[in-house]
């Protein structure tokens, strides 16, 4: 009973703060409110504890990107669902991680978009590092193997098709936006 309450107030907040008003809306709103109170309610754990994401498998896959963030990403979880993000994308000052965003990523834009209302960025091909580092590569072939700071290869992957929801960090851009002028203040480290 409890947590019906707890899904319905976050529900309403999440509504609210959509500023969802126009009456056509309100059947996709309904489920997209829903679906970020489920992704809220699995990932609140995660917040303000990166040591806890790491325990459960989430590994860094790049440093800072600029308007974005640092990316951790659990190999084991794949496809959609929205309370199993596979990145976790974290704000860092001092000694502080706050998280951001969530993400999923496809080689190829979904037929049907995972979330109402959902737009899509896109992420290079590329080769990462045990460090995060990041070193664009067509192919795989074109890995080092070692980042230039010394880090073992990792993995590659091909342009990525991405999903941002940024359910953490308020984003002026939108909930979608790939990246948020807000946590330019972040970009420091």
């Amino acid at each position: 009973m409890r947590r019906l309450i707890v899904i319905g107030l976050l529900a309403a907040f999440v509504t609210g703060a959509a500023g969802t008003t126009a009456a056509p809306a309100a059947k996709k709103s309904t489920s997209l409110s829903t679906s970020l109170a489920l992704a809220r309610l699995a990932t609140a754990k995660y917040v303000n504890n990166l040591p806890l994401a790491k325990a459960n498998g989430y590994t860094i896959i790049t440093k800072m990107i600029p308007t974005m963030g640092y990316h951790y990403m659990n190999p084991k979880i794949a496809g959609f669902n929205v309370q199993k993000p596979p990145i976790l994308v974290y704000e860092h000052h001092g000694s502080t991680w706050q998280l951001g965003a969530l993400e999923w990523v496809w080689t190829a834009k979904p037929a049907t978009p995972p979330l109402p209302g959902a737009r899509y960025g896109s992420f290079g091909a590329g080769c990462h590092y045990a460090d995060g580092s990041y070193v664009p590569a067509a192919a795989q072939s074109g890995c080092p193997a070692t980042a230039p700071s010394g880090a073992k290869f990792s993995f590659w992957h091909p342009l990525l098709i991405t999903m941002h929801v940024w359910l953490w960090y308020p984003n002026p851009s939108g909930l979608f936006a790939s990246t948020n002028p807000l946590v330019s203040f972040f970009d420091q480290g």
